[in-house]
C-alpha cells in the first residue's frame, strides 16, 4: 500500500467514531492513535527505549525546530531522524506553521512565505512551501504535513477567509513539490485545514483541500484559545465534508475529554505536549482524574500513583516517593509522570479501540468518565 493509505475496518453503529489502519514505509498504525511530541527529535525527559515501552505506534518532530538546530546538514548526514533519534517507528513532521504563528513578534507572513527571526540566537530566515517540502523530506518522516498559516484566535472572519486561502495556494504548492521527486514512495503528504471557528470557511478549506487532492487530512487551527465548546463545532463543521477512506488528524489536541469527543465525531489521529509538559509540572492522569503529586496530601501516600496503570511509574514508585522527587527536585521526577501521562493516553486509545470492536462506544465512555470525574484522587 502507498504510504500513508488509511484502511478503514469498522465503524461505530452508535456515532461516527472508527477504526482503521494507517500504512507507512515503517509500519501499520492501528486508528484512533495517540501520537507523543518530540518536538527536537526528542520526547522530552523520557528516553527513546522507554517511549517504545509505552507501546507508542508512532511520534512527532518539528521541522522548524530541527531546522534551527542541529540543522538540516546533520540530520542528513546522520541518515534521517529515525537514525539521527534511534527510534526505527513512523513518524510524522510537523512543517513549522504553528510555531511560526506563535513568533508573532518575530515573523512577516507574505503570499510567497515567512519571513522570521530564530527564537533561539535572532538570525533572519525564510520559509516557503517548497522550503518546507524540501526540510521535512530531507528529515525524512514518514508523514509530513503542507506549510499552513495557523489562523489566530480570535480572527475576523475577513482575515479567517484571507489566511485559509493562503493556506490553500501553499498546500497547492507543497503538493506540486512533494510530487517533484519519488519522495511519495517513502513519505506522505497531509493537507491542512483551516478557517478558525466559522463553519463555512471549514466546509469551504476541506472542500478545496480535498480538490487538491491529499492522501490524509488534518484539522489545523485549533488548540490556540478557542472554548472546547468551538473546537467541537470546527470538528463538527469539518468532518462531513471529508473522505471516509483517509485519514482525519486533529493537530494539537490531547485531553482525555477532546480525544473522546472528537473520535465520536470520526477523528483518527491526535498529538499533543500536555502528557509530558503537564507530568513536568506535577500533574498526572489517572483513571480517577487528574491529580497534583506535588500537594501535600501525599507525602504519606505509600500507594501507586494509579493502581489500574502497568507503567514504570505505577509499577515501581508510590505517590509519596515521587512526592518526595519533586519537592527535593530530583530530574527523575520529571521522567516518571511524563512517561506515566504518555502511558495513559496511549491507554485510553486501546480502551476506545476495544470498546468499538465489541460496538460499545457510549457504554464504554460512560463508564470512563464515571470513574475519572470521580472526587477520588481528583484535583
Amino acid at each position: 500500500m502507498q504510504c500513508g493509505s488509511f484502511e478503514l475496518l469498522k465503524k461505530s453503529t452508535q456515532c461516527s467514531a472508527r477504526l482503521g489502519k494507517l500504512h507507512t514505509t515503517r509500519g501499520v498504525i492501528d486508528t484512533p492513535v495517540f501520537m507523543p511530541v518530540g518536538t527536537q527529535g526528542s520526547v522530552k525527559s523520557v528516553s527513546t527505549e522507554q517511549i517504545k515501552e509505552t507501546k507508542a505506534q508512532i511520534i512527532l518532530a518539528n521541522s522548524y525546530h530541527l531546522y534551527l538546530r542541529p540543522g538540516i546538514e546533520i540530520i542528513k548526514k546522520a541518515g534521517g531522524i529515525q537514525k539521527f533519534n534511534s527510534w526505527n517507528g513512523p513518524m510524522l513532521t510537523d512543517s513549522g506553521g504553528f510555531q511560526i504563528f506563535s513568533l508573532n513578534n518575530f515573523r512577516k507572513i507574505k503570499s510567497d512565505g515567512v519571513e522570521f527571526r530564530s527564537h533561539i540566537d535572532g538570525s533572519k530566515h525564510f520559509l516557503s512551501p517548497e522550503i518546507s517540502m524540501q526540510i521535512q523530506k530531507t528529515i525524512g518522516a514518514d508523514i509530513i504535513m503542507c506549510f499552513d498559516e495557523c489562523t489566530p484566535y480570535p480572527s475576523t472572519f475577513e482575515y479567517a477567509r484571507n489566511s485559509m486561502l493562503l493556506s490553500i495556494d501553499w498546500a497547492k504548492r507543497c503538493k506540486d513539490e512533494f510530487y517533484k521527486d519519488d519522495s511519495k514512495d517513502t513519505q506522505a503528504l497531509f493537507g491542512i485545514i483551516q478557517g478558525s471557528v466559522f463553519k463555512d470557511l471549514r466546509k469551504e478549506s476541506a472542500l478545496r483541500m480535498q480538490d487538491i487532492d491529499f492522501i490524509g487530512y488534518a484539522i489545523g487551527g485549533v488548540s490556540v484559545g478557542e472554548s472546547k465548546e468551538e473546537m467541537v463545532e470546527v470538528i463538527d463543521s469539518t468532518v462531513p465534508y471529508l473522505p471516509e477512506d483517509k485519514a482525519r488528524y486533529l493537530m494539537g489536541v490531547g485531553m482525555p475529554e477532546d480525544i473522546w469527543n472528537a473520535v465520536e465525531r470520526g477523528i483518527d489521529m491526535f498529538d499533543c505536549v500536555i502528557p509530558t509538559r503537564n507530568g513536568r509540572n506535577g500533574q498526572a492522569f489517572t483513571s480517577h482524574g487528574k491529580i497534583n503529586i506535588k500537594n501535600g496530601e501525599y507525602k504519606e501516600k505509600f500507594e501507586p500513583l494509579d493502581p489500574e496503570c502497568d507503567c514504570q511509574a505505577c509499577k515501581g514508585y508510590t505517590k509519596a516517593y515521587l512526592n518526595h522527587l519533586f519537592r527535593s527536585q530530583e530530574i527523575l521526577a520529571l521522567t516518571l509522570l511524563s512517561l506515566h501521562n504518555i502511558h495513559f493516553m496511549i491507554k485510553l486509545t486501546d480502551k476506545i479501540k476495544k470498546a468499538l470492536e465489541s460496538d460499545t462506544f457510549f457504554e464504554t465512555k460512560k463508564e470512563f468518565f464515571e470513574k475519572y470525574y470521580s472526587k477520588k484522587g481528583a484535583l
